[in-house]
C-alpha cells in the first residue's frame, strides 16, 4: 500500500521559509500544512500569516492553510482570504494542546464541545464552498471526548479527521495512546490520518503495522528532530545518504539566513535557532552536549563556530 506523508502544522517552525528548505534538500513530504492563523477576535489577517501563504512564497509545495478558532465569523472570514490566494481547503486546529489556548475554548480544549464545534460547521458549510478537514487530538481531560464528536463531524462532508493520539493535557509528554486512536478507526465514516510520535523507519513500521487501513500519516516534532526521516520510510530504508551531514549543513545556512534576515537582532535569531536544535540535537551522537554547545554560543560568531564544530565532529 502505498503512503502518503504529511509535515504537521508547528507554530513558530514550520512556515514558508522551512518548508521550501526542506523540500529542497531532504523531501518526502506530500502535504505541507501551514501553522494555524489565530485571530485573536479581530477580523484581521497578520502579516506574518500572510507572508506565510503568500502564493509566491510556496510556488513548488502543496500546502493546506490552518485555523485556529472557535468562532464561526472568524472561520468564513479566513476561508474568504484563503480563497482569494486560490486554496480550497482549511483545516481545523482542535488539536493545540497548550494551556494559553484550551483554557480559551479552543484547539484541543474545544473537542469537549460537540454542539458548538456543529454551529461552527454547520455555517461554515452553508455558507462557503470551501473544503474543511480536521486535526484533532483524542481529547483535552480524556481519550474518550473525540467518540463524541463523530456522530456531529459525520454529519458533514469532511476531508479527513488527523488525530494526535495523546490528550491535550498531556501536551507532549508520555508515550500516545495507539489503543485510543484503535477506537476510533470504525466510529467515524471519515477517513483517518496518524500523527503522534513517528521518529523512526521502525517506529513507523510498527504503526503501519498496527493499523493497516490507515495510509496516512503526518509527522511533527519526528520531521525536524530527523529531515531525513520521510524520505527514508518512502524509500524502506534505515540508511542514510553518503552526503547527510553536507545536505543538513546547506539547509541549516539556507534556513539561517533567511530568518537572520527576516528576524531584527541577534537575539531573536539566535532564539529561533535554538528552538530549533532543541529537535535537530537528537540526531547527533550526543544530543545533550551538542543542544549545550548551541545554548552557550552567545553572540552569531560564536553560533556559527558552535555548528561548524559540531558538524565537523560528526
Amino acid at each position: 500500500m502505498s503512503v502518503t506523508l504529511l509535515s504537521s502544522p508547528l507554530q513558530g517552525f514550520t512556515d514558508f521559509r522551512f518548508r521550501n528548505a526542506f523540500n529542497k534538500y531532504f523531501g518526502g513530504i506530500d502535504t505541507f500544512y501551514a501553522p494555524y492563523i489565530r485571530m485573536n477576535g479581530k477580523l484581521v489577517i497578520k502579516n506574518n500569516y500572510q507572508r506565510d501563504l503568500k502564493p509566491d512564497n510556496n510556488t513548488d509545495l502543496e500546502v493546506i492553510p490552518q485555523i485556529m478558532t472557535n468562532d464561526a465569523e472568524e472561520f468564513i472570514f479566513v476561508v474568504k482570504y484563503i480563497q482569494e490566494l486560490g486554496y480550497k481547503e482549511l483545516n481545523w486546529n482542535l488539536g493545540c494542546p497548550y494551556p494559553m489556548v484550551t483554557k480559551r475554548g479552543m484547539g484541543s480544549g474545544l473537542i469537549c464541545e460537540p454542539e458548538k464545534i456543529d454551529h461552527i460547521l454547520d455555517r461554515v458549510h452553508a455558507e462557503t464552498d470551501i473544503i474543511v478537514s480536521m486535526k484533532m487530538r483524542m481529547g483535552y481531560e480524556n481519550p474518550e471526548e473525540i467518540l463524541n464528536t463523530f456522530p456531529v463531524l459525520d454529519k458533514y462532508p469532511l476531508k479527513n479527521v488527523a488525530i494526535h493520539a495523546r490528550i491535550g493535557k498531556q501536551l507532549y509528554k508520555g508515550g500516545v495512546n495507539l489503543e485510543a486512536f484503535e477506537r476510533c478507526i470504525g466510529s467515524t465514516k471519515h477517513k483517518l490520518y496518524y500523527n503522534g510520535d513517528i521518529t523512526s523507519v521502525a517506529k513507523f513500521k510498527e504503526l503501519q503495522d498496527r493499523f493497516p487501513s490507515i495510509d496516512h500519516f503526518m509527522i511533527g516534532r519526528g520531521l525536524i528532530a530527523d529531515p531525513f526521516l520521510p524520505k527514508m520510510i518512502k524509500n524502506n530504508t534505515t540508511e542514510y545518504p553518503t552526503d547527510r551531514w553536507e545536505l543538513f549543513s546547506e539547509f541549516h545556512d539556507t534556513i539561517y539566513q533567511q530568518y537572520d534576515a527576516a528576524l531584527s537582532g541577534p537575539t531573536p535569531i539566535k532564539m529561533k535557532m535554538q528552538g530549533f536544535w532543541e529537535y535537530f540535537s537528537h540526531s547527533f551522537s550526543n544530543p545533550q552536549k551538542t543542544f549545550k554547545k548551541i545554548k552557550k554560543a552567545g553572540n552569531p560568531k560564536k553560533y556559527r563556530d558552535a555548528v561548524a564544530e559540531i558538524l565537523e565532529n560528526e
